[in-house]
């Protein structure tokens, strides 16, 4: 059984916006278990949001297993359904001191910046954000 593991309490009743990670969407477009998971996310009524190097991680994962127009059909969902946050000079340099801290890869903290300077709970199932704040990370159980 799948479930959802969060870093803090009470979250019922409060409106969210969530930052949904690219492995989320790579799940969500997979039709997996994982997308079922996180389908009330991509299709409800939180704001969602994610990074533009969301956009460039998922269309890369896309043209390895199909071809161009497929990757541009799925990004197009992706900005039907979310706010593109494009990266801008904040989220650059509080990218920069989370990988310096606590040593990710740079796409990584630019997601995680992003969704800080948003005010977002980011959605993921990335082992790197486990036990950190502000995350919903999705388990299996």
């Amino acid at each position: 059984m799948l479930g959802v593991f969060q870093s803090w309490k009470n979250l019922r009743g409060r409106k969210l916006t969530v930052l949904i990670d690219s492995w989320a969407w790579i799940e969500y477009f997979r039709g997996s278990k994982y997308g079922e998971k996180v389908k009330k996310y991509i299709e409800g009524k939180e704001k969602a949001i994610i990074s533009v190097i969301n956009i460039a991680e998922v269309y890369r994962w896309i043209l390895r297993f199909y071809d161009e127009e497929i990757a541009k059909e799925k990004i197009n969902v992706m900005k039907e359904r979310c706010f593109i946050i494009p990266v801008d000079e904040e989220i650059a340099i509080m990218a920069a001191k989370i990988r310096h801290e606590e040593k990710l890869g740079l796409g990584d903290t630019i997601i995680y910046a992003t969704a800080k300077k948003e005010g977002a709970i980011l959605l993921t199932r990335d082992n790197d954000f486990k036990d950190k704040e502000n995350v919903i990370f999705i388990e299996e159980r």
